[in-house]
């Protein structure tokens, strides 16, 4: 099979996987392609909202359409790093026992580790799956594991602050996307959630969505041969360069925030890592669409949810971070020209 039909046949699969888990959650298309986006360009997701807008059942939902290996942890105060790597207990016979932790047991297969309230781990927990994330490695009991097919999504309450820990930049950095999942706005849809007894069983829907509906072994093959596929003009990287400097020095572009002192504004601008993931996603968007080359609606469609967690506050405008990221990000695309 030639490179064009694999691409062909693989889009048709992820077109089917993206429709089968929008049936099981309704009101949130946006999210779910983006998910689908980050799990064919390779990236790690972390999803944010209020409690129980359904953060839980899309990423389960991901995670059983995609195949593999499953695993899940809950974030809680009291969890330490070798939670992770390790389980022990005492058997039947009264003696001590050493199992693999939620990250080892499953070796090679793992695909999907799914991280429950994230910010409710200490740092040193965030670290340890920073390597994981980075890396697909962690270092036990004197050897490597690897886990090359894994994907980590995570979600985060923002509501309740108590016992709770921000992730680090740098923890955040290694997420390709950081995605708001707002409630639904549109009655008739939310007429469905609250009246149709089918929506209020999580695990019943989950079930209706088709298991491991791709082999899950060749997604970093895959991803690869789209990222080789899709080109991009010169026109498109100027573009993305002129976006990578206004995220570093947003006044050479004229963009300004009401209230904002904008020379002070700026400690970190976006890295190269998070610009090589908005080349990588919305090289995935045009695959999505059929297409072998960019246009600038595939660059400005992911924009947002690659670059808002990208760009770092001086401490005096950090705590305002919820209400400037977004405006900062917006004012960009509006004021770096489009080819």
């Amino acid at each position: 099979m030639s490179s064009d039909e694999q691409l062909q046949e693989w889009r048709q699969i992820a077109l089917k996987l993206e429709a089968e888990v929008s049936k099981a959650v309704i009101g949130q298309p946006d999210t779910i392609r983006l998910i689908n986006v980050a799990t064919f360009a390779r990236g790690h997701v972390l999803l944010e909202g209020d409690v129980g807008v359904g953060k839980t059942t899309v990423l389960r939902a991901f995670a059983r359409a995609i195949g593999g290996d499953f695993e899940r942890v809950e974030g809680t105060v009291d969890l330490m790093p070798g939670d992770l790597i390790y389980h022990t207990y005492v058997d039947a016979d009264g003696k001590p026992r050493i199992d693999p932790g939620p990250l080892l047991r499953h070796g090679e297969r793992l695909t999907t580790f799914f991280f429950n309230e994230i910010n409710r781990a200490r740092p040193q927990v965030q670290s340890l799956l920073l390597r994981a994330m980075a890396e697909r490695t962690v270092s036990a009991f004197n050897r490597e594991y690897r886990f090359p097919h894994m994907t980590v999504f995570a979600d985060r309450n923002k509501v309740e602050k108590e016992e709770t820990f921000e992730l680090a930049s740098a923890a955040r950095d290694r997420f390709m996307f950081e995605l708001n999942m707002a409630k639904p706005t549109d009655r008739a849809i939310r007429k469905a959630l609250v009246f149709e007894t089918a929506y209020h069983d999580a695990d019943a829907l989950i079930e209706t969505v088709p298991a491991a509906m791709l082999p899950w072994d060749r997604l970093n093959a895959i991803g690869a041969l789209i990222q080789k596929s899709v080109r991009s003009s010169e026109t498109i990287e100027r573009y993305v360069l002129d976006v990578w400097e206004a995220s570093e020095t947003p006044l050479a572009f004229g963009v300004r925030l009401e209230g904002v002192d904008m020379k002070r504004l700026i400690l970190a601008g976006a890295s190269p890592r998070g610009m090589s993931a908005l080349m990588r996603a919305a090289r995935v968007v045009a695959w999505l669409n059929g297409r072998t080359h960019l246009e600038p609606d595939d660059i400005r469609s992911v924009l947002p949810s690659v670059l808002g967690h990208r760009i770092f506050f001086t401490p005096v405008y950090e705590l305002r971070r919820a209400e400037l990221s977004d405006a900062l990000v917006e004012k960009i695309m509006d004021k770096v020209a489009a080819p």
